[in-house]
Parts: C-alpha cells; sequence; structure tokens
C-alpha cells in the first residue's frame, strides 16, 4: 500500500459528500468525529476520504488550514490502519471538534485510535452481514 493521499483518495462530489451527511454512520475520537457510508462491495475496496474544519471552531483561515493540512499528514500516516477491515467501497469524512490547534503528536494518536474503532465497526458489520 502506498502511503499518499492523492487526488484519486481525496472526497470532492457534492453529491456524495451530502448523502454521506444524511445516511452516514459516525465514529468520535475526540477531537476527531469519522463519518462514514459504505458503498458496493468490492475485490479492491477504496476509500474517499475528506477533511474539514468548521469555520465556526477556528474562525481565522490561516489556522484552519493548518489544522486541515496536519490532519491530512496524519490519515496518510495512518492510512493502512484504516483499509484492515474494509471489504467494500466507502466514503468518509474526518472532521476537527477542538477550537484551537493540536500538536500533531496527539492529532497521530488520536488519528489511530480513530482507525481502530473504524475497523472494529466494519468488522461489526461484516459479521453481522454473514
Amino acid at each position: 500500500m502506498k502511503y499518499t493521499y492523492g487526488k484519486k483518495d481525496k472526497l470532492k462530489s457534492k453529491k456524495s459528500i451530502e448523502e454521506l451527511f444524511i445516511c452516514g454512520e459516525t465514529i468520535t475520537s475526540y477531537p476527531l468525529r469519522l463519518v462514514f457510508l459504505e458503498g458496493e462491495k468490492s475485490f479492491h475496496p477504496s476509500l474517499l476520504t475528506g477533511v474539514s474544519v468548521p469555520k465556526k471552531k477556528v474562525p481565522k483561515a490561516a489556522n484552519r488550514n493548518r489544522i486541515k493540512r496536519l490532519m491530512r499528514e496524519s490519515f496518510r500516516l495512518h492510512k493502512a490502519f484504516f483499509f484492515e477491515e474494509l471489504k467494500s467501497d466507502c466514503n468518509a469524512m474526518i472532521i476537527f471538534l477542538n477550537q484551537e490547534e493540536i500538536p500533531l503528536d496527539l492529532l497521530n494518536t488520536k488519528m489511530k485510535k480513530l482507525a481502530f474503532k473504524f475497523g472494529a465497526r466494519i468488522k461489526e458489520k461484516n459479521k453481522g452481514n454473514l
């Protein structure tokens, strides 16, 4: 697996994002929240991911952009953990819930915890579908 976060890995479709927030499931590892929606079963599952920092929580654009950059880097480093139990295509959005920036090492810890919770939820859903 390549540890990249390129154009093909990003969730950009407005329709998919709207559907994600209407029908998706939520997992939280404060200060991160993952909203995800599983699609069709696939031999090579894909995970399209978006990153968001609400303007109400972090009003300055420079700070929001830095937090998003750190979140994308953390996701890129822990991408393999998100794919461990994944058996179908999936769309996901990672949302930052805190009011101020947190250090990268703490963000990495929280992202890894979020990935394990995501894997456990997917495993639980796959067990129920068998």
